[in-house]
């Protein structure tokens, strides 16, 4: 197709917005509500939580770790048959993890094989969607990101139901069965080109100019603080309430409160990122503060009204800084480097992915609770928002919240050279 001058902002942008829906739903849903296989394969195979938490953790680093080739094999074939093939190894590492004697079988088949499936969709699928929209960025992806929230409040309940009638086995094949929708959602992908796509240069290119680019490293660097304790709550919160007495379907409710949370944080955060003038970094702050304050107060609660307003709290902002947090990196990097730089970011956030939840399960064994695991988890989201603060965005006014455009120093290097080339000729 022609290249578009400017995205869209609409069209079948929105098509690309469903298919991003069902995607993070259908990756994301499935890692949140993990915590419910979790408790199951402790008793399964009689090992401690540290050992265990490697499965989700190491599904959760091999897809923000494998980012990079999905991103740059969309660059060359679209965007559309690598999601596809991504749904169908996501798929097959479920269908095997049904059949696992070990843990060693559940790490290479959900940690390894999902993981990668899920590392071909979902960034090639966020930043296909980031290049069909500017104006509407904030919003179209908070309303993607909503797969996540509703998938949440859905997979909760349903995994302990399908747990408590199949057994962890057959709920992991019907889990399966569930992931291969991913291939449809990759066939709704329509690559969109761009005029300032030639200017940017190769995967080579934009990863040099990337690694020089001092906002954009410590923008990466807040959001691996900001991933090793994200996670958290979804792995073992489940087990926190059952360590407090709490009956296993209660507790998957309390997960489905908190995703009803995310689901609204999502949509009313998106909403304001367009809405509100001055830099978006500044709401992804806040909303990054105020998580990492509800999960560090998480322990403190006793009661089922303080846990049930915690709950809400980190659902609700938790779920806001998501859609934000993906509408800074275009405008610190641009457009056309945005899938080689989602991709970095996801490579490197990988770390904070990996550790989170084994650190958490560490400090359980040894503190024989899991308050000193929500502290360390509410204290690198802190972490993390005090880096934000150190963005060009968060200080400048609306007008000049974005910075030179990487697109343009391409553009001015380029007219230089051509400059230099006439003038000796």
């Amino acid at each position: 197709m022609a290249p578009r001058a400017e995205p869209p902002d609409g069209g079948w942008g929105w098509m690309v917005v469903l298919s991003a829906f069902f995607q993070s739903a259908l990756v994301f849903g499935v890692l949140r509500s993990f915590g419910v296989f979790f408790v199951e394969l402790v008793a399964a195979f009689e090992e401690q939580a540290a050992r265990v938490s490697w499965v989700a953790s190491i599904g959760i680093a091999v897809q923000q770790f494998g980012s990079p080739v999905g991103s740059a094999l969309s660059t060359k074939y679209g965007p559309r048959p690598v999601v596809m093939v991504g749904g169908i190894l996501a798929a097959s590492g479920m269908l095997l993890a049904s059949l696992a004697t070990s843990l060693t079988h559940l790490y290479l088949s959900i940690g390894l094989l999902s993981g990668s499936g899920w590392a071909l969709t979902f960034t090639p699928t966020l930043a296909c969607l980031s290049r069909y929209f500017s104006r509407r960025r904030s919003l179209a992806t908070g309303l993607a990101l909503t797969g996540v929230g509703l998938s949440s409040f859905a997979f909760a309940p349903l995994f302990q139901w399908l747990v408590s009638r199949y057994a962890w086995r057959g709920a992991l094949l019907l889990v399966s069965a569930l992931s291969l929708h991913l291939v449809a959602c990759g066939a709704l992908l329509r690559p969109l080109s761009l005029r300032e796509d030639p200017i940017v240069g190769g995967p080579a290119a934009q990863l040099t100019s990337l690694l020089h680019h001092g906002p954009f490293l410590r923008y990466t660097a807040a959001i691996t603080l900001i991933n090793t304790g994200y996670f958290i709550p979804y792995v073992h919160l489940l087990a926190h309430l059952q360590d407090l007495g709490w009956d296993p379907l209660s507790a998957a409710f309390l997960l489905s409160v908190v995703a009803v949370s995310d689901l609204v944080g999502r949509v009313v955060s998106g909403w304001l990122g367009d809405a509100v003038p001055g830099p978006v970094a500044r709401l992804l702050m806040l909303w990054t503060a105020l998580t990492g304050v509800s999960l560090a107060l998480f322990p403190v609660a006793r009661a089922p009204t303080a846990l049930m307003t915690l709950a809400v709290a980190y659902g609700f902002t938790s779920g806001a800084l998501t859609p934000v947090a993906f509408s800074v990196l275009p405008e610190l990097v641009g457009t056309g480097r945005i899938y080689c730089a989602l991709g970095l970011v996801q490579m490197v956030e990988s770390i904070g992915g990996l550790l989170g939840a084994p650190l958490s399960g560490y400090l359980r064994d040894v503190t024989g609770n899991y308050t000193v695991s929500f502290v360390v988890a509410g204290a690198c989201l802190l972490a993390g928002s005090g880096i934000l603060i150190t963005l060009p965005h968060f200080c400048s006014p609306a007008s000049a919240s974005k910075p030179r455009d990487l697109v343009t120093e391409a553009v001015d290097t380029t007219v230089s050279q051509t400059r230099d080339v006439l003038g000796r000729d």
